[in-house]
């Protein structure tokens, strides 16, 4: 880490105008890297190897399921005096936010606790009771079962097939984060996802717009 002085930032975070939020930002601290301690696990069986997979298994579920919801997780640290988004590389070019799909009458937070637990935390059979879930910042829409999403619903869709919302979980001071062995966590700045759609995709890359950055 060097020996940059590691202080508190504080971010104030920005609901999408769609997220259901009254409120326009809610202000929180972030904390640095360094305190907190990365370990591995079991690795985490692909349900998908290529594209067409993934939209075949999305096309199975739909007609037996309907729309498919996902929930995912914004985590800051900070870094060099800048806040960092935690994303999971995997295979070496694809990045996500933690997260993933809902069970049938789950609720976001409660599904979002599970998916952080199992990517997460040393016990992934846990009910992610020590996850501090928060607001929406954003939600996205799948039209069809190609791979753009996008944060509206075009006027011409009916029956979207997909819809992922984003949360902020705000971490404590200090935490072991125990990810996956097929998995890498990254800690990666806010200003380098920024509209960096190419690499990240629309999802992370539009994380930057819903922070504010401030230091204290």
């Amino acid at each position: 880490m060097g020996e940059e002085e590691e202080e508190e930032v504080s971010v104030t975070a920005l609901h999408h105008p769609n997220s259901g939020n009254d409120d326009q930002s809610l202000e929180f601290d972030i904390y640095p890297l360094s305190s907190y301690y990365f370990g591995s696990k079991d690795a985490v069986p692909s349900k998908d190897l290529t594209l067409v997979d993934r939209v075949l298994r999305m096309k199975s579920n739909y007609a037996a399921s309907g729309i498919r919801t996902c929930v995912e997780a914004v985590l800051l640290v900070e870094l060099f005096k800048h806040p960092h988004l935690l994303l999971l590389q995997i295979r070496n070019s694809i990045y996500k936010l933690p997260g993933g799909r809902l069970r049938p009458g789950e609720s976001d937070t409660d599904g979002l606790k599970r998916k952080l637990a199992r990517k997460l935390s040393v016990n992934e059979d846990g009910d992610g009771s020590e996850w501090e879930v928060g607001e929406c910042l954003g939600m996205w829409w799948r039209p069809d079962f190609e791979t753009l999403m996008y944060p509206f619903i075009p006027p011409n869709v009916e029956k979207p097939k997909e819809c992922t919302k984003v949360f902020l979980v705000k971490l404590p001071e200090s935490r072991k984060l125990i990810v996956p062995k097929n998995m890498r966590v990254l800690a990666v700045p806010l200003c380098q996802v920024h509209e960096n759609h190419k690499t990240y995709g629309q999802i992370i890359s539009g994380s930057h717009s819903c922070c504010q950055i401030s230091f204290t």
